[in-house]
């Protein structure tokens, strides 16, 4: 699609406030600091720890379903169990349900995109997200090991990260850990590095999205993590392509060839911080050019007459996303709980019948849903309102390539057009 053609200005009747949010989440980083070095070393320890406490992985089958069910849905909660305050010996105890919810919190996981950002061409980073499984990887004390968002262990290997294998070169003291936020892909069995959160025991939580990626841009290959796999470096590690999101380098992220499955576009906001949960600064999209998987498909990988979503029961029978705060799509009778043996907290699937969803003023007045039955116990949290409206919009009216960017186009990037990509890492 030539640069210079008219694009139409993009206009979603208005069913979130995901741009509030926005400024809200800069608003409250900008004010709020925490200890980002205690945060990391607490992390890394609970990592490398975890496994000797808790040694029940899920099965084959269980994590596949987990991985699939809670892509970009989960959100940290207020709960009474596992959070951020545990320390080690607590949280590496932590089994099942606990320990699942316990690490899906501790990624950052962005919310879908159901409206276009402001300030998309100059304040956001866009690249082509690899499809496969998302985890933390932490390399100390002469090892590696990677985990999924379900706290089971994906692998345990020597890597050519800082302190990640037990050689006799090996440089730095015991604390000179690393914690990447990575996508292990398949078919090439490469991890491919979307996220720095640690990097020789210093901690990025609080650096801005474009400092991270500067310093991942420059630091991992000088380890020769990047380098093919030999004795004391299992798995390579490799770099996204990172463009600015402006009218080339979006198009190059959804068209440009790349050496791993495509499955959507990750958009991030060059100002914000590393924040664990779902954060709206950083967003995913997808349609089906750029991904196998736009509409959620059911067990048997077809996809439903009726879209699927999943709620949390709460004490007095109000269904809610993993949002917080969250939105409430509906209710369950006492009569209709006690019959079905239901418990407040509960994961529940429904699915949303004709009458669809209402909107007022931006917010969800209505949903008409009915009950399907619980879903898989590997499940750790519900949908989040961001993903049940994307997946809402694609059957609808889905966000196009196009409107995208025709918003960049409109928001001034006719000044000066140029073909040149600038490409950031």
């Amino acid at each position: 699609m030539a640069t210079h053609d008219i694009r139409r200005t993009f206009k979603r009747p208005n069913i979130s406030d995901q741009q509030k949010r926005r400024e809200l989440s800069l608003l409250r980083q900008q004010q709020g600091r925490r200890d980002a070095q205690r945060q990391a070393r607490f992390l890394a320890s609970t990592v490398l720890s975890f496994s000797k406490h808790n040694p029940e992985p899920l099965s084959e089958l269980e994590s596949t379903q987990v991985e699939s069910e809670t892509e970009t849905s989960l959100h940290e909660e207020s709960e009474p169990v596992p959070n951020e305050e545990l320390d080690v010996r607590q949280a590496s105890k932590l089994k099942g349900h606990e320990a699942r919810r316990w690490f899906a919190r501790q990624l950052l996981l962005p919310e879908w995109m159901i409206d276009i950002p402001e300030g998309l061409n100059h304040d956001w980073y866009v690249f082509a997200r690899p499809a496969g499984k998302r985890c933390l990887v932490v390399s100390s004390n002469g090892s590696t090991v990677s985990r999924l968002r379900n706290g089971s262990s994906l692998h345990h290997f020597p890597s050519a990260l800082p302190n990640g294998a037990r050689t006799r070169d090996v440089s730095g003291s015991a604390q000179s850990y690393c914690i990447l936020d990575c996508i292990f892909h398949e078919p090439d069995q490469v991890y491919y590095v979307i996220d720095m959160i640690c990097w020789r025991g210093y901690s990025l939580y609080d650096c801005t999205a474009e400092f991270r990626f500067f310093w991942l841009n420059s630091k991992l290959s000088e380890t020769g993590a990047c380098e093919p796999p030999s004795l004391y470096h299992k798995y390579r590690f490799s770099q996204v392509p990172i463009f600015n999101c402006d009218q080339s380098g979006l198009q190059m992220a959804y068209t440009g060839v790349v050496p791993y499955i495509k499955d959507g576009l990750l958009f991030y906001n060059k100002h914000a911080h590393y924040q664990a949960g779902n954060t709206p600064l950083t967003l995913v999209w997808k349609d089906e050019n750029c991904s196998q998987y736009v509409i959620d498909t059911d067990s048997k990988g077809q996809i439903p007459h009726q879209q699927q979503v999943v709620l949390e029961l709460q004490d007095d029978g109000k269904l809610s996303t993993s949002d917080d705060p969250p939105v409430v799509f509906g209710s369950l009778d006492e009569e209709f709980i006690q019959k079905s043996g239901l418990h407040s907290g509960n994961l529940l699937r429904f699915a949303i019948s004709d009458g669809g969803l209402s909107f007022v003023d931006g917010k969800l007045e209505k949903a008409d849903i009915h009950y399907l039955g619980k879903v898989n116990r590997a499940r750790a949290f519900a949908d989040s309102y961001s993903k049940v409206m994307f997946q809402y919009t694609v059957r609808h009216s889905p966000l196009r390539i196009d409107d995208l960017l025709a918003a960049i186009n409109s928001l001034g990037n006719q000044k000066s057009e140029t073909c040149d990509v600038e490409m950031i890492g």
